[in-house]
């Protein structure tokens, strides 16, 4: 029953959470901005669009190609087809729940490919933390172009005290959890570590394996292509066309971050476009349909492949 709860909580609190953005936003647009959205959707160009997601496609593809490499080193040969869908499948997942396509990739994996959960979990979990330091470094280049206008957002639209609070009380929490994950004898504990040991093998696989070149070298492409991919849509309306790089990056990353705060970015996305955008002049109904462009033409392609392969792994599995 308390499983079921988590479940419906999991699902449902970040859908309302981007429902609440879309209303927010909506009453927040006068008639003549709406208006000049929908207009903008009628003229856009889908030339651009339709690039990006063309674009999108290589980065499926390298990242299934990428994760090989980590399972080969683990000793396990999958199929490529099999490996593209289940990424497919978890992009189309991490609409629903948040971060459950992880879990739902390793799971898949294991189902037809026979892979033992953690360890290509484990290569997951690797696969996120080289994502995070890729990230990372694009927001450090962010940081060093735009520091002025940047600081001057976070300090406008943040409340820091409570974020100070929240690392403080996160630090606390965090400092239990290891006295507890040494000391303790309680059999979870024991369960846990045993589950660790593989989580810990396929982590830490990249630094073992022979083609971790190929690996980094896949792990900065990713990126690229998301990047190009985003680029490449300001091409799609003339008010957005001009606008330089360092505008763009900037709205790659919030956009970005927006994505981890709702169901896919849900609302949340357009919203921090349209933010972020402002800081640099550009009118909100831009911002904002902009931003709907983006994500929806995205969000369409994943669930069109997610479906696809959903349909399609266990049909071209058959024995």
């Amino acid at each position: 029953m308390k499983v079921n709860i988590r479940k419906f909580l999991s699902l449902t609190v970040p859908l309302f959470i981007g429902l609440g953005i879309i209303y927010y936003q909506y009453t927040t647009l006068s008639s003549s901005e709406i208006e000049k959205i929908k207009i903008s959707f009628i003229k856009a160009d889908y030339f651009y669009i339709f690039l990006s997601l063309f674009i999108a496609l290589f980065g499926y593809w390298s990242r299934a190609y990428r994760w090989k490499f980590s399972l080969q080193h683990l000793g396990y040969n999958t199929q490529f087809r099999n490996d593209l869908m289940t990424v497919c499948v978890s992009y189309f997942i991490n609409l629903t729940i948040p971060r459950s396509g992880e879990i739902s990739r390793a799971a898949l994996l294991k189902k037809y490919e026979k892979v033992p959960f953690d360890k290509g979990f484990g290569t997951i979990v690797a696969e996120r933390i080289v994502d995070l330091l890729i990230f990372l470094l694009f927001v450090i280049i962010a940081f060093v172009l735009q520091f002025d206008k940047l600081y001057k957002f976070l300090i406008d639209k943040l409340p820091v005290e409570k974020i100070i609070y929240l690392l403080i009380g996160g630090f606390l929490v965090f400092v239990i959890f290891i006295f507890v994950w040494i000391y303790a004898e309680w059999k979870i504990i024991k369960k846990l570590k045993q589950k660790l040991s593989g989580l810990i093998e396929g982590m830490t696989s990249i630094l073992k394996m022979k083609d971790k070149w190929n690996y980094i070298f896949h792990s900065f492409f990713i990126w690229f292509t998301y990047l190009l991919m985003f680029y490449v849509t300001i091409y799609a309306l003339p008010e957005t066309s001009n606008i330089g790089f360092d505008v763009v990056i900037m709205g790659f990353i919030f956009g970005s971050l927006a994505v981890g705060f709702t169901n896919g970015g849900i609302g949340a996305y357009p919203l921090a476009i349209a933010l972020i955008y402002s800081l640099y002049g550009i009118p909100n109904d831009v911002g904002v349909a902009f931003g709907w462009l983006v994500w929806t033409s995205q969000t369409l392609l994943t669930i069109f492949l997610g479906l696809l392969s959903y349909l399609l792994l266990p049909i071209l599995n058959k024995k």
